[in-house]
């Protein structure tokens, strides 16, 4: 492996991915013994992507943020060649649930088109560098958990050889990217990895997710809709612990190699909202919110899965990764930040008057 990383994140001003390029040029470099000399920020800042989520890093030269498309395959692989980019972590996709349900359309456009394109002109890139004697290029390739369908109480974990039944639009469109690199390495020699993980909470989350969605209504003291009986389970990973997962599966991970990552934290939702109601009230003593008082229950989503759990032994076992927040630390840390940001989620609400229940 390169001692040195010039890296391309796609999706970075997203969630997870503006989370990354923080951790890629701050902790990454002690965690995992790289130097990471560069990362190009390639980001089309539709609702998820606010670039206020990058602001602290405005002035450093390692930063480069470009608004663009990743279905536009010519300034992908302008860039890859401007920065001799010799990896690329591919984070952007559409991933709300419900608005798969409404408007699936897109969500097959960006998550398997777009995909598709990064990967073809990945792979020119590659063939090129190779060429001129280059050949540390890699790929990583994130996804997610609800590709592999969902799960009954007594079922074990989803491993990285459980068979794709993806229920929703967005999960389809995402097992079908995961398919297309496959294809990649198997058909091309595509040095590539990918990852599954479970759902990411803490800060800079888009407020129409489940954490910050309640979070807020909490302090306003508004009525926090829960699907269903709200019984249904997920696991949840701290979005740090996720980044350091990709950035050790990018620098160390098998080529071909599937690596799951999870919180190791199975919770029932109704439990989740239970908890954020806890946290908040101990930050926020001033307010005692009242679960319920708060909590209501309202009509299922479609095709909602019962439950999603992530066995990631294999991560744990070859690469030594291991989560390192638990749920009530992660919790804590995921109420604070939003507590003393309030204006970066105020100022998201107002532009896009969310109200969608934000429940993966």
């Amino acid at each position: 492996m390169a001692a040195e990383r010039r890296i391309l994140v796609t999706g970075g001003a997203g969630f997870i991915g503006s989370n990354l390029v923080h951790y890629l040029l701050g902790q990454a470099g002690a965690d995992h013994g790289v130097t990471i000399s560069k990362v190009v920020n390639l980001d089309k800042l539709t609702y998820a992507g606010n670039r206020s989520s990058l602001a602290k890093l405005d002035g450093d030269a390692r930063h480069v943020f470009v608004q663009g498309d990743i279905q536009d395959a010519e300034l992908f692989g302008k860039l890859l060649k401007e920065h001799d980019i010799n990896a690329v972590m591919h984070l952007a996709a559409e991933s709300h649930v419900d608005r798969s349900i409404d408007s699936p359309e897109e969500f097959i456009f960006t998550n398997f088109v777009g995909t598709f394109r990064l990967l073809h002109t990945a792979l020119q890139h590659h063939r090129e560098r190779q060429k001129e004697g280059k050949d540390d290029f890699r790929f990583l390739h994130v996804s997610t958990d609800e590709v592999f369908g969902s799960l009954s109480p007594t079922d074990p974990a989803f491993s990285e050889t459980t068979p794709y039944a993806p229920n929703s639009p967005y999960s389809a469109s995402k097992a079908g990217s995961d398919h297309l690199a496959r294809a990649y390495v198997h058909t091309y020699k595509m040095p590539l990895v990918t990852t599954n993980c479970s759902n990411n909470y803490g800060p800079f989350q888009f407020p129409e997710k489940l954490m910050p969605l309640m979070i807020q209504k909490v302090l306003r003291g508004e009525k926090l809709p829960v699907y269903g009986d709200g019984t249904n389970v997920r696991d949840w990973l701290y979005v740090e612990d996720h980044c350091r997962g990709l950035t050790l599966a990018l620098l160390k991970g098998e080529i071909g190699e599937t690596y799951n990552i999870g919180g190791k934290c199975e919770m029932k939702n109704i439990d989740v909202v239970h908890a954020i109601i806890a946290a908040v009230n101990a930050e926020r003593p001033d307010l005692k919110r009242d679960p319920k008082e708060l909590i209501t229950f309202v009509k299922d989503r479609p095709g909602h899965d019962r439950r999603y759990a992530i066995d990631c032994s294999k991560i744990g076992r070859e690469l030594g990764w291991e989560p390192q927040e638990t749920f009530d630390s992660g919790m804590r840390k995921t109420v604070r930040w939003y507590l003393d940001n309030s204006e970066w989620i105020n100022e998201i609400e107002r532009k896009y008057q969310l109200q969608r229940l934000g429940q993966g």
